[in-house]
């Protein structure tokens, strides 16, 4: 008898900025799959570019970085945390980070899902104002990880790809 179950969703989580861009990469395999979450940590890590390096050369360097993941990972969909303000001249360098993010996602024509900070801290925590150690546990918890990811940036785009799972 042929296999009639759906294939499993591939999430690529980021976490925007100039500096590090972190990225989580889930398969969603349904309630049933064995783990906590229904969902398998497929990879995770950080693109980095260099503070002395000119902006355009690192917005390029996003761009063909995050290129680069959507061929290797091919997600069915992309989430990302939505921008939080708290430093004007930080924030603008995440605005341009973000610009390029959504510029690859549009060539790709990967559907987008768009988090705050609040609404994925409810998602894994049930609490809007939780803080980032309890997030970042329960993306082990959920994951079934014997340890926080580490560094912090890809256990952050984990944890939107999680929320993205968790909204289905």
């Amino acid at each position: 008898m042929p296999d009639t179950s759906a294939p499993p969703e591939r999430i690529l989580g980021l976490d925007p900025g100039l500096a590090i861009l972190g990225f989580g990469v889930i398969d969603g395999l349904g309630p049933a799959a064995g783990t906590i979450a229904g969902a398998q940590v497929i990879d995770f890590g950080i693109v980095e570019t260099q503070a002395k390096t000119p902006v355009g050369d690192r917005l390029c360097t996003l761009y063909d970085d995050l290129h680069h993941l959507i061929k290797q990972f091919q997600p069915t969909r992309v989430a990302l945390e939505k921008l939080f303000f708290y430093r004007m001249g930080n924030t603008i360098l995440v605005a341009q980070a973000r610009g390029v993010i959504l510029l690859v996602l549009a060539q790709h024509q990967l559907p987008l899902v768009e988090y705050t900070p609040a609404q994925i801290k409810q998602a894994l925590t049930g609490h809007g104002n939780a803080d980032k150690t309890m997030v970042q546990e329960a993306v082990a918890h959920e994951l079934n990880l014997p340890t926080i990811p580490k560094p912090d940036d890809a256990a952050d785009a984990l944890a939107v790809a999680l929320t993205a799972w968790f909204q289905r």
